[in-house]
């Protein structure tokens, strides 16, 4: 169901669009599987590497798998707790460790997943288009 964008919502729930044009154009409520994400895809398609996904995910445990950006680069923001965000870059993995009100950029082309210190929120502004997924 569509939110209302005069008023407030929940960035966990209803992740956002950054679209041509400065557009911002909630989207459907987050599910996290892959159908979603491919919903996503197919709604946002005309943007290309232009458009931009925008989230806050919660998350206490380590992620189970790796994903990679190929078309543009991710920003990631800590909002609260701490966590490291691990990315493989040039063969070796390179660990950051951020704290609330901390942030990393995800280079286009690396593979990188988080292990999570006890419950943490992250701000995703990321570009979406071809992530690819591997397991951990």
């Amino acid at each position: 169901m569509p939110v209302d964008a005069r008023g407030p919502f929940d960035l966990t729930l209803t992740p956002v669009h950054l679209g041509l044009g400065a557009s911002i154009s909630p989207q459907e409520n987050f599910t996290g599987d892959l159908e979603w994400y491919e919903r996503y895809a197919e709604r946002t398609k005309d943007d290309g590497a232009d458009g931009r996904l925008v989230q806050i995910f919660d998350f206490a445990e380590s992620w189970t798998s790796w994903e990679m950006h190929p078309h543009g680069e991710e920003l990631v923001v800590c909002v609260s707790g701490s966590f490291t965000l691990i990315q493989e870059r040039d063969g070796q993995t390179h660990s950051i460790d951020l704290a609330s009100g901390e942030a990393a950029i995800n280079p286009v082309g690396v593979w990188h997943t988080a292990d999570a210190r006890g419950p943490a929120s992250a701000l995703f502004v990321t570009s979406g288009l071809g992530t690819e997924h591997r397991p951990r």
